[in-house]
């Protein structure tokens, strides 16, 4: 029986683990969920083939906006200037290929806005 539901709702222990990196996304400061979000859009438009690879690479994303910001480190440190080519690059260390135009705009919108936000309140 568990078989046949997984097929129909899909593999539980993946469900488990994205619902718990969406709340580790959720407890971080402002600027830094705000950066790991807009990163975490553009990069599900990558086109993920495999669910395990990219739980693994939005969980290592997770892990590097934790550490920044138990670090103080800044989220223009940790995308650099162009926040495109970071999320591509991060990408292509997990097998992620392909882009939108437009989620690039929104991609350095989200981190231009993020930088502003750095310790202060959501808005």
């Amino acid at each position: 029986m568990m078989n046949l539901l997984e097929k129909v709702v899909g593999d539980f222990g993946d469900k488990r683990r994205w619902l718990r990196y969406t709340a580790r996304v959720k407890a971080l400061p402002p600027g830094y969920r705000r950066a790991a979000q807009a990163l975490e859009r553009y990069l599900l438009y990558f086109g993920a083939t495999e669910g395990d690879l990219w739980l693994s690479a939005f969980e290592d994303l997770a892990d590097l906006f934790e550490q920044a910001a138990a670090d103080g480190t800044p989220v223009r440190e940790i995308v650099g200037s162009d926040p495109v080519d970071f999320a591509e690059t991060f990408a292509a260390n997990y097998g992620g290929a392909g882009w939108i135009n437009k989620e690039r705009r929104r991609l350095n919108e989200a981190i231009d806005r993020a930088e502003h936000e750095e310790g202060g309140e959501d808005s």
